[in-house]
């Protein structure tokens, strides 16, 4: 996290809210009227078909990242808020990129990167290819810039996702509160005599 040649200063912290609609924009919206700036933000589903887990990414000399984990806790459907940039983690970012290959010597050069890298070509066409890779953002971001002077064409990546390593276990006993008297999880309505 800490660099002190003025580059940014990246803080991962690990929310888990309700998997209900309007979450995103409720946690979207807050960032927006604090003025806050994501660098990256990944949502999935968990284990606990009730649970969500968004992994944000800011830049730690532009917001407090501390002011940022309490506004995030006060928010009614966050369950836990942890930011894992200051214990041991693993965090991972994943990115196909679309690359040049319609001569020999492009073909050979993505097949080099790809050895130099944890990266694998998906998808080789006659005049491009698809190569995946997963690895820690600056890996990521080094591998791109060897493919530009290649010719990128397409890309896309998914964001940074995060988790605590060994026993750091981010995960919650948190049920949802039933919708109403007499409905089920699903919110269809019992017959109660």
């Amino acid at each position: 996290m800490s660099d002190e040649t003025g580059m940014e200063q990246k803080v991962t912290l690990v929310t888990l809210v309700d998997n209900r609609p309007g979450v995103l924009n409720r946690i979207a919206s807050l960032f927006r009227r604090r003025n806050f700036n994501i660098d990256s933000l990944t949502v999935g589903r968990t284990h606990r078909q009730h649970v969500s887990r968004m992994t944000i990414v800011v830049d730690a000399r532009l917001a407090n990242v501390n002011i940022i984990a309490a506004n995030l806790r006060k928010l009614v459907n966050v369950i836990e808020v942890r930011v894992v940039s200051d214990e041991p983690h693993v965090s991972r970012d994943l990115a196909l990129i679309k690359v040049r290959t319609d001569d020999p010597e492009s073909r050979n050069m993505v097949t080099e990167i790809c050895e130099r890298y944890p990266g694998r070509i998906v998808d080789m066409g006659v005049k491009v290819a698809i190569v995946e890779v997963t690895a820690h953002e600056e890996q990521v971001e080094a591998m791109i810039e060897e493919f530009r002077p290649i010719g990128i064409v397409e890309m896309v990546r998914t964001g940074v996702v995060a988790m605590g390593r060994g026993i750091r276990i981010q995960d919650t006993q948190y049920e949802p509160p039933q919708m109403r008297a007499g409905t089920r999880d699903n919110g269809v309505q019992q017959n109660i005599l």
